[in-house]
């Protein structure tokens, strides 16, 4: 790998520390809302057995194993993280398998290895703080005519699952400054325009730019008390909440009863907590 770009390197600490542990704690919800966008993302790309893959920002390897399967014995996937933690934990799960490899790069930097066939990422280019060197680098190692896939998040108020929360967060303790805590870069809803996506894309030598909507309900919690951990925890919310500090430890009680509020509306009953999620299937082809 070479040498990380500076605007990376607080984001790649950030997943190596407090973002690891919090997606630790809530793999299994974390992995089943992700999982079902991208399965319809692989099932989108369709790459044939025999293929080369490239996974980008593939974490734990949910994404990776699955293209493995599809692939078979004769080709092969390679998952690409920066953050070295979640290759740990995705290497001590690939089993048997002899067709997936992983390696620990940042992608803005260069993508190791290829030429793929095409290059898969399951929210995982939503971080970049330089898009289209990262995307230009994706493109480069693809093989003429070569598909990249990605899956991104597309509007907060289309994402309830993390929209609600954020919503109170951001009325209880505002934007508060950062200080010198980590954070993990744009965000997930840095990549929910398709426009500004399909200029990134341009831009990184792309052609044939295509957007498909997914839409899902997921299970935010198996109860009201779980759903709450997840809504204080994850996404845009966990994150205001976690820099908001002692404040937010003070408030915790109203912080908590403004949650349960806001979630009242995706309760089923059964007692589970369900809400939307909505994504972009992103396709994009690399010149012949």
């Amino acid at each position: 790998m070479t040498d990380t770009l500076p605007g990376n390197r607080e984001a790649i600490e950030a997943w190596n520390t407090v973002l690891f542990d919090k997606f630790v704690a809530f793999r299994q919800r974390v992995s089943d809302a992700l999982g079902i966008h991208g399965t319809r993302g692989i099932a989108h790309l369709a790459p044939p057995p025999g293929s080369r893959v490239v996974d980008i920002g593939c974490g734990f390897g949910d994404s990776t194993l699955e293209l493995s399967d599809r692939l078979g014995p004769q080709g092969h996937v390679t998952g690409v993280d920066a953050a070295a933690r979640f290759l740990e934990v995705a290497r001590s799960e690939v089993g048997d398998r002899t067709n997936v490899s992983y390696v620990v790069a940042d992608v803005e930097s260069e993508v190791p290895g290829g030429p793929y066939d095409a290059a898969f990422s399951r929210m995982g280019t939503m971080f970049f703080n330089s898009p289209v060197f990262a995307l230009r680098n994706i493109r480069k190692v693809l093989k003429p005519g070569g598909t990249l896939c990605m899956v991104t998040w597309r509007k907060r108020e289309a994402n309830r699952c993390f929209y609600d929360a954020e919503v109170v967060a951001r009325e209880m303790f505002g934007d508060p400054p950062k200080g010198d805590q980590v954070t993990c870069g744009p965000g997930p809803f840095s990549m929910a325009s398709a426009d500004l996506v399909s200029d990134q894309m341009a831009g990184a030598g792309f052609t044939d730019i295509a957007f498909l909507r997914s839409d899902a309900a997921v299970l935010v919690g198996h109860s009201v008390r779980e759903a709450l951990d997840f809504a204080v925890t994850l996404g845009p919310a966990g994150e205001i909440i976690r820099l908001a500090g002692q404040a937010a430890v003070d408030r915790r009680g109203e912080l908590e009863e403004n949650m349960r509020k806001a979630i009242e509306e995706n309760i089923r009953l059964d007692g589970t907590v369900w809400a939307s999620s909505s994504c972009w299937l992103v396709t994009a082809k690399a010149p012949s």
